[in-house]
């Protein structure tokens, strides 16, 4: 966003914590998942799940996102009940304990019904809201939702994705899923979008789809970008995931160039640091985040 008057910042009203998009957003990920690609196992009791929240709140995010469910590739669904007794519990704790916004990471209505309750103010969906009673949910909670792009589905999504043309097709399902979720009475201020680096699709696809970030832009919608420690990084640089950083951050700065809104990490600390060094050398973050929709 600039500075100027005549132009507000977006704020997304997230179960009375508003967040003011007047500069890009670290959403730092907090997965209570025994199989997550990167952290899996290591935060599955609710004590060490908020001891990192606690880290990253103190390094800088301005959301944590909350998950039990794993959508890396191959992953097998959760069941609901599992899914609830691992995320509810986090979600009542962070939101307790630390001022800023909790997101849930989930397609699961009941977890999200369930989360919104414990203290949640944001949802974030892999799915994009396809999952039977999602949309409906999503509409009566209110709360700004995240819309993402997918094909196929986690277990199965990495095998040999193909697109025509995977810029006009993510535009597309992304144009088409916003369209269904307003319609279903989510607000129209409430819309976040995700191209979905990594979710059924190959190296090639993942690149033109960052450099076409402005056409997302173009949808009239934040966006949020999540491309932390993901598989691109390592196949560019031949890193195993623990040594994926400095590729995440390169594209974390790449991103926020673009007007990318949100910001999904694993490393809150750096990320922060990255994202004031180019306030400091730009001046005001970037117009990249639009208007909000209108019905």
């Amino acid at each position: 966003m600039t500075d100027s008057p005549s132009q507000a910042a977006v704020v997304l009203e997230c179960g009375g914590r508003p967040l003011v998009l007047d500069r890009p957003r670290i959403m730092g990920i907090l997965n209570v998942t025994p199989d997550s690609f990167s952290d899996g196992g290591l935060f599955m009791s609710p004590g060490r799940a908020v001891d990192h929240a606690a880290r990253m709140v103190a390094e800088g995010a301005d959301l944590i996102d909350v998950g039990g469910e794993s959508t890396r590739p191959g992953a097998a669904p959760v069941p609901v009940a599992e899914e609830l007794e691992r995320v509810v519990p986090v979600v009542e704790a962070v939101a307790a304990r630390f001022p800023v916004v909790v997101s849930v990471d989930t397609s699961t209505p009941e977890v999200m019904a369930a989360a919104a309750a414990a203290g949640a103010g944001f949802i974030n969906d892999v799915r994009a809201l396809r999952r039977p009673g999602a949309l409906e949910t999503a509409a009566r909670l209110g709360l700004p939702v995240c819309l993402m792009h997918m094909r196929g589905r986690p277990r199965d999504m990495q095998q040999q994705p193909h697109y025509r043309d995977v810029v006009a097709e993510v535009r597309d399902f992304l144009a088409a899923r916003r369209d269904a979720a307003l319609a279903a009475g989510v607000p129209a201020g409430a819309v976040v979008l995700d191209p979905g680096f990594g979710f059924g699709k190959t190296l090639d696809h993942n690149l033109a789809l960052f450099r076409a970030l402005g056409a997302f832009r173009a949808l009239g919608a934040p966006l949020l970008v999540g491309v932390s420690r993901k598989s691109m990084i390592g196949q560019l640089l031949d890193a195993p995931v623990e040594a994926r950083l400095a590729g995440s951050l390169a594209l974390a700065l790449l991103a926020a160039r673009a007007g990318a809104a949100i910001l999904r990490v694993h490393d809150v600390g750096p990320t922060r640091d990255v994202l004031r060094m180019l306030q400091a050398v730009t001046g005001p973050a970037p117009a990249g985040c639009p208007g909000q929709l209108t019905t």
